[in-house]
């Protein structure tokens, strides 16, 4: 699961009258995860988290590696990371949680 907080990032930009869940899968899709795998993801989080959670997700993971020459390439070990560093600890449980759930390795 390559690149996943920047697809949340851009998920977090995205202006649509979609669910989150699709936003987040369609987000992860663009950055190399299998549709089923990103579907799981996306609906877990939309699920389990709020929907100012998954802001502070999103803002946090397109600061993350902003200043990296490959920004756009991020593992699920940066995901859990960056939800780590968030002061929400349900962030980091839920998208740990999900990303075990949903057969994405770090």
């Amino acid at each position: 699961m390559t690149r996943i907080l920047a697809s949340i990032a851009m998920c977090g930009l995205i202006v649509a009258c979609t669910a989150p869940s699709t936003r987040i899968a369609t987000g992860l899709g663009r950055y190399g995860l299998d549709s089923q795998r990103s579907a799981c993801v996306g609906q877990r989080l939309e699920r389990n988290l709020s929907l100012g959670q998954l802001s502070q997700l999103g803002k946090a993971a397109a600061a993350y590696r902003r200043d990296d020459a490959d920004p756009g390439r991020l593992t699920a070990g940066d995901l859990i990371r960056v939800a780590g560093e968030i002061k929400d600890p349900r962030i980091a449980l839920e998208v740990g949680k999900a990303a075990a759930g949903c057969g994405v390795a770090p």
